[in-house]
């Protein structure tokens, strides 16, 4: 486990990676994200930002998958 706090997934910088360390979003959004392939372990990188920084992009599994920021915010990973 890293020696790190876990911070916000939207905290991350461009291209950074990351793994999930909590997701804390509501139960139903939960399970649409853990059926996408977002489980706690689970590596994440952050492609990019919307021009208004929201949504954001994050690669997870080899696929990208957009979150609103008010979800990223409540996700909580580890950097690698």
């Amino acid at each position: 486990m890293p020696d790190t706090q876990p911070q916000p997934l939207s905290s991350l910088t461009i291209g950074a990676t990351a793994k999930v360390a909590a997701i804390n979003v509501p139960p139903a959004d939960k399970a649409r994200l853990m059926e996408m392939g977002l489980l706690v372990g689970t590596p994440v990188e952050l492609v990019r930002f919307a021009p208004l920084g929201d949504p954001l992009e994050i690669k997870v599994r080899g696929y990208n998958l957009t979150l609103r920021k008010h979800e990223a915010e409540l996700i909580l990973v580890h950097l690698k």
